[in-house]
C-alpha cells in the first residue's frame, strides 16, 4: 500500500470515530506515527485529505449500488444486499461525521449531496420499478413519491441522528430499521413473503 492510502485508511479511522472537526492533523500524524510534514507532501491540508477520502468512498459507494441491481436475484434481493453493505459502512461511523462534513468540508459534502440527488435517486426509483414489474411491490405505489420519501428518510438519519434516536443506536441499526420499514411498505404479499427468507439468510446467500 502506497503512503498516500495508508494516510487515507487511517485517517478515516479515526474521522469515523471522533468526527472530522475533532480530529486534527496533528493527531492523524500522532496515530500514524509520522511527521506531519510527510503527511503534507501529500496533502495540502485536512479539507484537501477529506475531499479525496469523501471522493474514493462515494466512488466505492457507486459501484456498490450497481453491483447489486446487476447481480440479486430481484428487487427484494437488491435491498437485502443495500441492507449487508449500509450495515458494513456505517456500523462504526460516528453520528457527528455528516454535521461536521456539511458544516467545514462543503466541497466534501456537495460530492456526497450529489452522489444522494443523482446515484441514489436514481437506484432507488430503479429498484421500485422493477419490484413492480417483477410483481414483488405493490403496482399502485407512486414511483416518484416514494423515491423522494426514500432520500427524505436518509437526510433524517444523516441531519438529525442525535434527536432521532437519543443516541441509543448506531447509525446502522436504525438505517437498517427503516429500511426494512420502507420495504414492508412496499411490498406485495408475494414480496413479503421474500422478506422472511431473506431475513433469515446472508443477502449473498439468497
Amino acid at each position: 500500500m502506497e503512503i498516500k492510502e495508508y494516510i487515507i485508511k487511517e485517517a478515516d479511522k479515526l474521522f469515523c470515530q471522533f468526527g472530522f472537526k475533532s480530529v486534527t492533523m496533528d493527531d492523524i500524524a500522532k496515530h500514524l506515527g509520522m511527521s506531519k510534514k510527510t503527511i503534507y507532501q501529500h496533502f495540502s491540508d485536512k479539507d484537501e485529505l477529506v475531499n479525496i477520502l469523501i471522493s474514493e468512498k462515494i466512488g466505492t459507494q457507486d459501484c456498490v449500488v450497481k453491483d447489486g441491481a446487476k447481480n440479486s436475484e430481484n428487487a427484494v434481493h437488491e435491498i437485502f444486499f443495500a441492507m449487508s453493505n449500509i450495515n458494513e459502512l456505517l456500523s462504526n461511523m460516528n453520528p457527528k461525521l455528516f454535521y461536521d462534513l456539511q458544516k467545514y468540508h462543503p466541497k466534501a459534502w456537495l460530492i456526497f449531496r450529489r452522489f444522494k440527488e443523482k446515484t441514489l435517486t436514481m437506484a432507488i426509483a430503479n429498484n421500485l420499478e422493477r419490484g413492480v414489474e417483477e410483481g414483488l411491490y405493490r403496482s399502485e405505489i407512486n414511483v416518484d413519491i416514494i423515491t423522494q420519501m426514500r432520500l427524505a428518510q436518509i437526510d433524517l438519519l444523516f441531519n438529525q441522528h442525535d434527536n432521532y434516536t437519543m443516541n441509543k443506536y448506531s447509525l446502522a441499526q436504525v438505517m437498517i430499521a427503516i429500511t426494512e420499514h420502507y420495504l414492508f411498505g412496499v411490498c406485495s404479499p408475494k414480496g413479503l413473503e421474500l422478506i422472511s427468507r431473506y431475513q433469515q439468510k446472508k443477502p449473498t446467500q439468497a
